[in-house]
């Protein structure tokens, strides 16, 4: 899954594609590398992210999604979002599956719409909000808790009409360094749930800090944990960087064989 930020201030790409040729560029760029789903989205959820109104996000995302079904209509697009009007207004103009950091507890109508819908789902974990949830990383037993909150949203999911869920760990929503590095260590425990699991962990902070560098320059230390997720047994590795995703994807996949 490739990422597309349309916010000007996201951690590492924010601004970056000011113009429709640059969107379509990039987004051709990603699918020539070996991208599965284009995940577009409006609202930076990076750690005291801007807030931004749902008139804003939905004038930042929808004529994009509209350009990109124009420009690739086989194009599998991805929507990042915790609305359910943005989710609606998306779908409907033609993208494929809604991918929610809050799982629904933002927006309390947002499991019944994508099920109204009939999309997949991706259901991320996370406390709070993008504004507040790093005061959120008080855990007795995170592995566990992940479970239950697992547990919890996918039978409610179920009860609204969603078939397709995917799950999200949440690298870097509501967990301290260390907890990330303890997710990361215990991962195989979300086969639990019996969905796919979906990764984001591309260039964020638990890998950059740790390294004692930045985003810009932390795309090794990305393959890395994007190569110990899959042999955990991660689906779908969300990235900035589709070309060396897919090379972990295919020296992991040569292991099975």
């Amino acid at each position: 899954m490739g990422i597309l930020n349309l916010t000007p201030d996201s951690f590492y790409d924010g601004g970056s594609y000011k113009n429709e040729t640059d969107i379509i560029n990039q987004v051709e760029h990603m699918l020539n590398a070996g991208a599965t789903f284009i995940d577009v989205g409006a609202y930076s959820s990076r750690p005291d992210a801007e807030h931004v109104s749902e008139a804003e996000e939905l004038s930042r995302i929808l004529p994009v999604v509209e350009l990109l079904i124009d420009a690739f209509p086989e194009l599998i697009l991805s929507i990042d979002t915790f609305r359910s009007t943005i989710a609606k207004a998306c779908i409907e103009a033609g993208a494929a599956m809604i991918n929610d950091i809050s799982a629904g507890l933002l927006d309390e109508d947002m499991l019944e719409t994508v099920g109204a819908l009939k999309v997949p789902y991706i259901m991320m974990h996370m406390r709070g909000t993008p504004q507040t949830m790093q005061q959120h990383t008080d855990y007795n037993d995170l592995p566990k808790e992940m479970l239950f909150y697992f547990s919890e949203r996918i039978a409610l999911a179920r009860q609204h009409g969603i078939m397709d869920i995917v799950v999200d760990p949440g690298f870097g929503f509501s967990k301290t360094l260390q907890q990330n590095f303890e997710l990361l260590n215990t991962l195989e425990l979300l086969k639990i749930t019996d969905l796919p699991m979906l990764v984001g962990a591309s260039r964020k902070s638990m890998i950059y800090k740790t390294l004692n560098t930045s985003a810009k320059h932390a795309l090794n230390g990305t393959t890395v944990i994007n190569t110990i997720s899959l042999q955990k047994g991660t689906s779908i590795l969300r990235v900035h960087d589709v070309k060396e995703a897919m090379e972990c994807i295919t020296l992991v996949n040569a292991l099975k064989h």
